[in-house]
């Protein structure tokens, strides 16, 4: 196993002007677990408590998820309930209760501190700092962050960037991060932070991949229809890593496949509420759209 994925898991109770689906698997940890294990069965670190149902529990083993860094204790799981309005893009947080995940702190078994490559999914900078002290030299490590940590945490954020090859941010984020309103000039901003490549996320208009001598206009999979969102930017980086741990090579000949998988594997997220549609895929059914999507790219 060469991935790592450290974050929340979490119920997630969603809303949307179609539907209502309370206590979902959700959880950055969870959405990006599954993503990667379509490539590479992954390791798993977080927190639960005794009110996790059973099924979700198998729902990793399903994918072959290494649950040894799950830690399971008295108390209440992470619960998030949000509401959509009509427009996807348009979300508000109902409720949080953080329940055991306010005390997390991630304590890597000792089999997972030699993972090759390391996804450090959306959580405190400060927790994200904690999992990179207990690593053993990873060979690529990407973090996932969000306004949250940039409105209360910039002071780690920024330390944070000088021991990471890779961040994910999305476009408002990345604006927010460097003061730069031109996602080329924010791009080149957040390179002198640290980080060697740079992905931001533009939603349904798909990302922006830079790197050294690099530059990527990645589309996302066109849907007709979107059922729930939650969990696609996460999906996206889950895909993305899954992909490049389970590919030989130098990450730089990798890469931008890598970002087209983990759009492809988002947009199978946006399907269903919660991992419902994600589940559904399987590598010939990511394999198929990526071809849908070079033949859409050709001019």
């Amino acid at each position: 196993m060469s991935v790592l994925v450290v974050g929340s898991v979490a119920l997630d109770s969603i809303k949307t002007p179609k539907a209502e689906n309370p206590r979902l698997l959700g959880g950055s940890a969870s959405h990006a677990a599954v993503a990667a294990s379509f490539f590479e069965p992954p390791r798993l670190v977080g927190v639960v408590g005794d009110d996790f149902p059973k099924k979700y529990l198998q729902l990793f083993r399903n994918h072959k998820i290494d649950l040894t860094g799950l830690q399971i204790t008295n108390g209440k799981t992470f619960h998030w309930s949000g509401e959509y309005e009509v427009n996807m893009n348009n979300r508000r947080t109902l409720s949080t209760e953080l329940g055991v995940f306010a005390s997390f702190s991630p304590e890597l078994p000792q089999n997972f501190r030699d993972t090759p490559f390391v996804l450090l999914a959306n959580i405190a900078p400060a927790l994200q700092h904690h999992v990179l002290d207990q690593m053993k030299r990873p060979k690529f490590v990407i973090a996932d962050t969000m306004d949250l940590w940039l409105n209360t945490a910039m002071d780690e954020l920024l330390r944070l960037l000088k021991r990471v090859n890779a961040l994910v941010l999305n476009d408002s984020e990345a604006r927010q991060l460097t003061k730069e309103s031109n996602l080329i000039a924010a791009a080149e901003k957040i390179h002198k932070l640290g980080p060697k490549w740079v992905v931001i996320k533009k939603g349904e208009h798909g990302s922006i991949l830079s790197g050294p001598g690099e530059f990527f206009l990645a589309p996302a999979f066109p849907l007709k229809k979107v059922v729930d969102p939650t969990g696609a930017g996460d999906s996206f980086v889950g895909g993305l890593i899954g992909y490049l741990a389970s590919s030989e090579g130098p990450v730089e000949a990798n890469i931008r496949r890598a970002v087209i998988n983990g759009s492809v594997v988002a947009s199978f997220c946006c399907e269903g509420f919660g991992l419902s549609g994600t589940i559904k895929a399987n590598r010939l059914a990511i394999q198929n759209r990526i071809a849908e999507l070079e033949k859409l790219q050709k001019f």
